[in-house]
């Protein structure tokens, strides 16, 4: 009986029936992407049986809505440079036959739900060097990746308001500013301030208070609608937007939209020294920084100084920076001096 056979029936190899049985969710594709071997750990994960997808290139299907290749695609036809167009997290372990790895969330459309998937792909090839299979086996990183994600919401959003807190601002504030001075586009910034909030909180009680900022954060956040807009919370009762490849023109319309959307909500204040309802102070600037600007704290000054001069013209309004050396001179207030943020105090 002869030691092997040159052509061997994929089906029935003990390889095969061995790789059946593999607790790991496991496929193989031949070199014209077909799939041979769909194991039952892959049925299980997948909500997919081996028979809708053996034969055929649709192994897609039981991970995506819309055709996008596979990472076993990817190794088949030897693109490295595909990867992060597909892959959140990936690696390609170059050209010793390793193979790629990556993560990513599949939609899983027969679950109707997402799962977080670390997936291996690589190939086999026969003693010519000739590419023969791909396998690709899979883990289901869902719980882990959840509870990741809700660790770093704890350690980047403000537990009130759920917008972004100090830290995590701060850190994209500087990340923004870099951005803007590669691109040479502008970078805007708001500073919201609650006029006369200490006098609310004593007339209405600090769960009332809460409840008032909880309002104004959700109406800040609506206005950080772009992709690389962000809201965050600044301190106490003030607020912050930072918001890219925005002038200060611009981005005074949106600070005038967030003042008259809360004065819309008529939170009642009624407080000795201020007026019948809720209202805002919002000091706004914009630069395109350059190379001699460093970091972000001129950006932050400004708008910092503007706030400083809305409150000072009687709350309630918003505030340009480029228009803060004017407002000085009619106040009468020494121009030299630009305050460091965080030394002005809210009212």
């Amino acid at each position: 009986m002869p030691k092997s056979r040159k052509t061997v029936d994929v089906a029935d190899s003990y390889a095969v029936r061995l790789m059946q049985h593999l607790v790991v969710p496991t496929f193989v594709i031949d070199p014209k992407r077909r799939v041979v071997i769909w194991n039952r750990a892959c049925e299980r994960l997948t909500g997919v049986a081996a028979s809708e997808v053996i034969g055929t290139t649709k192994h897609w299907q039981a991970f995506y809505e819309t055709r996008r290749p596979c990472l076993a695609d990817l190794v088949a036809r030897d693109c490295p440079e595909q990867l992060p167009e597909y892959y959140s997290e990936y690696a390609a372990r170059g050209h010793n036959g390793l193979g790629f790895s990556a993560e990513n969330w599949c939609v899983m459309p027969k679950l109707g739900s997402q799962l977080y998937l670390a997936i291996d792909a690589g190939p086999i090839h026969d003693e010519a060097g000739h590419l023969i299979a791909v396998v690709e086996t899979l883990r289901d990183l869902t719980d882990q990746k959840r509870a990741e994600m809700a660790l770093k919401e704890l350690a980047t959003k403000d537990g009130l308001t759920g917008l972004s807190n100090r830290r995590s601002f701060d850190q994209m504030l500087v990340t923004e500013w870099a951005r803007a001075q590669r691109t040479q586009k502008p970078l805007a910034l708001l500073f919201v301030d609650v006029d006369h909030f200490k006098l609310f909180n004593d007339r209405h009680g600090h769960q009332i208070g809460d409840e008032c900022l909880r309002a104004i954060a959700d109406v800040v956040s609506r206005h950080a609608v772009r992709p690389l807009d962000l809201a965050g919370r600044y301190g106490g009762e003030e607020f912050a937007l930072i918001l890219p490849d925005m002038d200060c023109d611009s981005a005074c319309a949106v600070a005038e939209e967030i003042r008259g959307a809360i004065m819309a909500l008529q939170i009642a204040h009624g407080a000795t020294g201020a007026g019948d309802h809720v209202t805002l102070s919002v000091g706004v600037a914009s630069h395109l920084p350059s190379g001699a600007d460093g970091g972000p704290d001129r950006l932050l000054g400004a708008a910092d100084e503007a706030l400083y001069v809305a409150k000072r013209l009687g709350r309630n309004r918003v505030i340009c920076a480029e228009r803060v050396l004017a407002e000085f001179a009619a106040l009468g207030r020494e121009t030299a001096a630009v305050p460091a943020p965080g030394r002005r105090k809210s009212a």
